[in-house]
């Protein structure tokens, strides 16, 4: 008979919020007032976004932990990333937690990504925390925010337990919780109050052995493999004998040597764990998130973290451009595998499979944003490569084609509703739901195939003069919707090595958008710029301008030509074809064609409409 206690003295809360609703800066603020920075110490702000991109970007890629002591307990704070294409991210944050607080901006409400990982929080069972954040902002509605919120959690299937949810309001830049819109608060000590009051502290069976579930792994270059998570049962101290169980059952024999816990954002050293807290061994070679370490002698695995399956998958090669090895420092084939498997031991939304051939992979992962920040990633670590266009994974199920779809919801101005619903329903899109509220706004909703959104987001900016918002979250596999046109316009194409020269440039204005500006490197089968007409055109990007010995009036005149948008990689990988490819290094991005010669593409072209005849 299990015999279940519960450990007081500790608290595991996820933070739930939608990008930029103010979870950083509240976190923050905890830190400041549970005493864990001394009085007059310099602290830099959103201390959570660790990484440079997440601070570039103000978004949280993955999910961090961190710790505060608040009247004598200690209270985990596990960070959720908010943006689905992450969601390999949220199984993790959510098996170590034990309740979850959700962060709501009084503006905006509760947009899309919010509802991703709400809806895993509340299948998991976790108890719920409602803040409204930002309740002084001056287009702030609270109380219809608040509707909103139960609307989306009886349309999530919450319990009843889970409907009462304690709520308070917050500024969260300020540090002040309360409890109504009426009195002002003066800290967080309420908020902080509430959490050990309302979530509950984890419980373990006092009967089983040490059972730990692998949520996270890290790495040390004095401690090696770092395995993260959360103790379900039992203790555990120092150079005692633990087995690892993996996927297939089998037992791998262990030896930690190092406990700590975290204290923070830092970790401490402890002699012995405590069950229900978040811990960190040391020394741990082989182990895989999902695993189950316990004792040698009462292996007892624990259930694995499910995670949603991969719906997009992109081709990574090495780069075979002429500029290969001249900006990078990893550039074979071995090294890029190397490092997209160490992607997949750290997150296990990504998947990598061999095609076959030995200088290309595929990897899988949740959306093209989540294998864009992979590729970004490991450019600043100094790799270069050649990835292709992503494709949506599709499914065959009793001979049925079966494509990943989208709950796309749109907020724009009313003005736009024309362009926005006519683009997405020639993309197959289907529109589900239209709100007016009169005030010059209106928010769509669609149900759209995964592979229409792939491209879109820069077109829909364009279409709503950058006012427009776009969120989407994945609702599973539909019956194929058939064939649309996925760029109208074709490329042009450089068809020799050199410069661009700024009179060639000049001349080739009126054929399209130009990628590239004056002096920048090209090579034949690289991409310059976009064509206005369906077909690619092959230009001399590098031509000089005759000179002769005459002078003329009017032949000396100084060239003006249009200003280059930096491409992104994001917007390249948005804007290649299924014949082209972006070659990544540290330095540059380009687009360029898979097959480089002008003469075998017009081969293969031609070899393609005899077959088509």
């Amino acid at each position: 008979m299990p015999k279940l206690s519960n450990n007081e003295r500790i608290r595991n809360i996820a933070i739930i919020a939608h990008v930029d609703h103010g979870k950083t800066t509240l976190v923050d603020a905890m830190f400041k007032q549970s005493g864990l920075f001394r009085v007059g110490q310099e602290v830099d702000e959103r201390i959570m976004d660790s990484m440079d991109l997440e601070r570039e970007r103000g978004i949280t890629i993955a999910a961090k932990n961190c710790s505060v002591v608040w009247r004598g307990v200690k209270i985990n704070i596990i960070d959720t990333p908010g943006h689905a294409d992450f969601g390999g991210e949220v199984e993790r944050a959510i098996s170590m937690a034990d309740g979850a607080l959700l962060l709501v901006d009084a503006s905006e409400g509760p947009l899309p990504q919010t509802r991703f990982v709400l809806k895993k929080a509340l299948a998991a069972g976790l108890k719920i925390i409602v803040v409204i954040n930002k309740i002084d902002r001056k287009d702030a509605r609270s109380d219809e925010v608040l509707d909103e919120i139960y609307d989306l959690m009886i349309d999530l299937d919450a319990t009843e337990e889970q409907l009462e949810f304690p709520l308070l309001y917050a500024i969260g830049r300020e540090g002040i919780a309360q409890e109504n819109l009426e009195e002002k608060g003066k800290d967080l000590h309420l908020l902080l109050d509430t959490i050990i009051k309302e979530i509950p502290p984890p419980a373990y069976d006092t009967n089983e052995p040490f059972q730990m579930l692998v949520s996270d792994l890290g790495y040390s270059d004095y401690l090696g493999r770092l395995a993260i998570g959360k103790v379900f049962n039992g203790k555990t101290g120092h150079n005692i004998s633990l087995v690892c169980i993996d996927s297939e059952g089998k037992h791998n024999p262990l030896k930690v040597s190092k406990l700590q816990t975290y204290a923070g954002l830092k970790f401490a050293e402890i002699e012995n764990t405590e069950p229900g807290d978040i811990i960190v061994l040391s020394g741990i070679e082989n182990v895989k998130i999902g695993d189950t370490i316990c004792t040698k002698e009462f292996p007892k695995p624990l259930k694995r973290i499910s995670v949603d399956e991969p719906t997009v998958s992109m081709k990574f090669t090495i780069n075979t451009s002429p500029f290969s090895g001249m900006e990078g420092k990893h550039v074979q084939s071995s090294r890029i595998r190397e490092r997209l498997n160490k992607e997949t031991l750290r997150n296990v939304a990504v998947q990598v499979e061999d095609t076959g051939e030995r200088d290309s992979l595929i990897v899988k992962g949740r959306g093209e944003f989540q294998l864009a920040i992979v590729i970004e990633t490991m450019r600043r670590e100094g790799f270069e490569l050649c990835v292709g266009r992503p494709e949506v994974i599709v499914k065959y199920r009793n001979g049925e084609k079966l494509e990943p779809v989208e709950h796309l919801f749109i907020d724009c101005d009313e003005n736009f509703l024309g362009i926005v619903s006519e683009k997405l329903s020639s993309k197959k899109g289907r529109m589900t739901n239209l709100v007016n509220n009169g005030r010059g706004r209106i928010r769509m909703e669609f149900s759209i195939p995964s592979r229409s959104l792939i491209g879109y987001r820069d077109e829909f900016l364009t279409d709503t003069k950058g006012t427009g918002i776009m969120n989407s979250y994945f609702t599973g596999y539909e019956p194929y919707r058939g064939n649309f046109p996925v760029r109208f316009t074709g490329s042009i194409v450089s068809d020799r090595q050199g410069n661009a020269v700024p009179y060639a440039l000049f001349n080739l204005e009126p054929r399209g958008h130009l990628l590239i500006a004056p002096g920048d490197p090209v090579y034949e089968g690289m991409v310059v710029g976009e064509h206005n007409k369906e077909g690619d055109i092959n230009v001399n990007p590098c031509k000089e301008k005759k000179l002769s010995n005459m002078r003329a009036a009017g032949k000396d005149d100084n060239v003006i030509l249009s200003p280059v948008r930096p491409l992104t990689l994001e917007r390249a990988i948005n804007f290649i074809r299924e014949d082209e490819m972006v070659e990544v290094t540290p330095v540059s991005i380009r687009i360029r064609k898979s097959v480089l010669s002008a003469h075998k593409r017009h081969a293969m072209r031609s070899a393609k409409l005899k077959i088509e005849q």
